[in-house]
């Protein structure tokens, strides 16, 4: 056999295998193709480092400041699994580092075994939810995994990408009255439902959702929101089938126009008491009203540097007084409102220390009115007590009794200064 016959039988070799690689490729999931390119965008996992408190006394870190009676105090703080208590004398266990412990920046020996010290830290907290049992859920963006807080046990659980259900970019998530667990993922555009027991149910939402994020639910109406930012909308599913039944909001039918019931870039959404949906309208700087059926009722906001306006408003909640919270995620800040629109207070500011916030997003307040915090740039939970109105007038009450009224000196930027004001 000469040169050429050999060249050439090796290249026919080939050629079966090169085909199989070829449509491996063409096989590939564009999501998941994105996902790939989106990781590679972001780089790897930022380093996230807990800030030494020892110096800092948060038992007085509460606005307003004194003597006036304080409205929102900071309670904890939430980066990921702690790190695992070991007995002097013995070593933590030793486990095998994975994939999912590479992107959630788990460290690692010279030799790839993970260190004895190791814990699952945010990268990129954003939706939470709380159960009936009183557990923390938060969505990882970054991690592609669920870390479950139990305050009772102080243990650290995860739902994982992979094992519990198949994940790719989670944003949104919620936990309704039965502990069934909803979580929005951008990049399968679809919201994930698992069960009580953790188990996946099903997937929804594909074939309505381009690019979903914030998602609320109406448990008196049975009725489940989902903002889709890629479509300027958002869309309204059956709670218990999860059957699309319709819209809210559209697009804005040329650049530029802002009029009422169109939306630009929605984020988040949230529903009162009443049955009525709160929409961040993020690009337009303005909170937009809604009723069950879609019909604009009303909106306020606009843009602007100071607490009043906004400059990209992201996550909403309500307390259990009916003021809605919004987490301004450019001014780094929490505004909280009356259901007109007015400003009744706020706090927060830039910054890495407790009380502050670096690019704050998802936000929740539970039935103990417990404010949960998640901020994307920090990689943490920020978690504060709100001091309801009642409660409020009791405190006071009990001020005026100990000692005679004295004229309040803190600056008009604390919490609740609007409200003082207007009372």
């Amino acid at each position: 056999m000469d040169g050429t016959q050999m060249k050439t039988r090796s290249h026919n070799s080939l050629t079966p295998w090169l085909a199989i690689i070829a449509i491996a490729v063409l096989l590939v999931p564009p999501a998941f193709a994105d996902k790939k390119k989106k990781k590679a965008a972001e780089g790897p996992a930022p380093k996230v480092e807990k800030i030494d408190h020892s110096q800092i006394d948060t038992s007085k870190l509460v606005w307003p400041l004194p003597p006036d009676v304080p409205r929102i105090k900071w309670v904890h703080e939430y980066y990921g699994e702690e790190k695992p208590k070991v007995a002097e004398g013995k070593q933590a266990p030793k486990k095998k580092q994975s994939w999912m412990d590479r992107v959630a920046g788990v460290p690692t020996t010279d030799s790839g075994a993970i260190k004895k010290e190791w814990t699952h830290i945010f990268v990129k907290p954003y939706g939470m939810g709380m159960d009936s049992k009183g557990r923390l859920y938060v969505a990882d963006s970054y991690v592609s995994a669920v870390f479950v807080f139990d305050s009772e046990s102080g243990k650290t659980s995860l739902l994982k990408n992979g094992v519990d259900a198949k994940f790719g970019t989670m944003i949104g998530m919620t936990v309704d009255e039965a502990d069934r667990i909803f979580i929005v993922d951008s990049v399968w555009h679809r919201v994930a439902v698992l069960g009580k027991d953790w188990k996946l149910e099903t997937y929804f939402g594909d074939k309505e959702l381009d690019h979903p994020g914030g998602i609320a639910i109406d448990e008196t109406n049975r009725l489940l929101y989902v903002v889709d930012t890629g479509k300027d909308r958002v869309a309204v599913f059956d709670a218990d089938d999860f059957r699309f039944l319709r819209t809210i909001g559209s697009s804005a039918k040329k650049q530029g126009d802002d009029d009422p019931g169109t939306l630009s870039k929605p984020s988040n959404v949230a529903v009162d008491k009443d049955g009525l949906i709160y929409v961040s309208d993020t690009m337009n700087n303005r909170i937009q009203v809604f009723d069950a059926d879609g019909n604009f009722i009303s909106m306020f906001g606009k843009h602007g540097d100071a607490p009043g306006t906004f400059a990209r408003p992201k996550g909403l909640t309500f307390d259990s007084d009916g003021h809605l919270w919004v987490t301004d995620a450019y001014q780094n800040n929490v505004q909280i409102y009356d259901k007109e629109g007015h400003l009744r207070a706020f706090f927060g500011m830039p910054g890495e220390l407790p009380g502050q916030f670096s690019v704050p997003s998802g936000i929740l307040i539970d039935k103990n009115n417990r404010v949960y915090v998640a901020e994307q740039f920090k990689a943490r939970v920020q978690v504060f007590q709100y001091v309801t109105d009642a409660e409020a007038t009791a405190l006071k009450e009990q001020q005026e009794k100990k000692a005679p009224a004295v004229k309040s000196q803190t600056a008009p930027s604390a919490a609740f200064a609007v409200a003082d004001k207007k009372s």
